[in-house]
């Protein structure tokens, strides 16, 4: 059966707080974030949302991003306490890619024409994941696309993507504007 919020019974006055309780939550960045030298993660200042007690939301997005290959993009999510759920990035990966030669081989954090080594594991609802940076800060950005699900338990409160470098380097690694991530309430 598929999951839907809220269930309008018939007959049911239909009102403007109705209406937007079924609309996704949208948060977009409207300024580029740098952070350099730092692998504290915390949140970003444009792509937070308050999530309601005992509600589950599913999530999708898309973060463009650059840095130096040394530090490279370390992503995790603050949740309010008791929430389960899973998230997966589809991005760079950090490490390794295969090149195209006559005889592949592993190449670190490069580019070649097959593309880069893809993250696609799945992750509780609150842990890290770190993605690549090819190091052309500012000529080569990267993206990840983002999907998941969130169960929030009897505590509401902030839901957040908090970010830093996997590895502490003096060059800064940006988020960058029109980032975007999108919160839709199912239940």
């Amino acid at each position: 059966m598929a999951e839907s919020y809220p269930s309008v019974a018939g007959g049911q006055r239909i009102t403007g707080t109705l209406l937007r309780s079924m609309l996704p939550q949208v948060v977009r960045k409207t300024a580029d974030t740098s952070r350099a030298a730092t692998t504290t993660r915390t949140a970003d200042p444009h792509l937070t949302f308050e999530v309601e007690a005992n509600a589950v939301y599913v999530l999708d997005g898309w973060l463009k991003y650059d840095g130096p290959i040394a530090a490279d993009l370390n992503l995790d999510w603050t949740v309010p306490s008791g929430s389960l759920g899973e998230w997966t990035g589809f991005g760079a990966g950090v490490g390794t890619v295969i090149s195209t030669n006559t005889t592949p081989t592993l190449t670190s954090d490069t580019q070649s024409s097959r593309g880069y080594l893809i993250r696609t594991e799945t992750n509780d609802i609150d842990a890290a994941r770190s993605f690549g940076c090819l190091g052309t800060v500012g000529l080569t950005p990267l993206t990840v696309m983002l999907n998941g699900t969130i169960r929030v338990g009897s505590t509401p409160g902030t839901y957040s993507m908090d970010w830093a470098q996997l590895v502490s380097d003096a060059t800064a690694v940006t988020l960058y504007t029109d980032s975007w991530l999108r919160l839709q309430r199912i239940a």
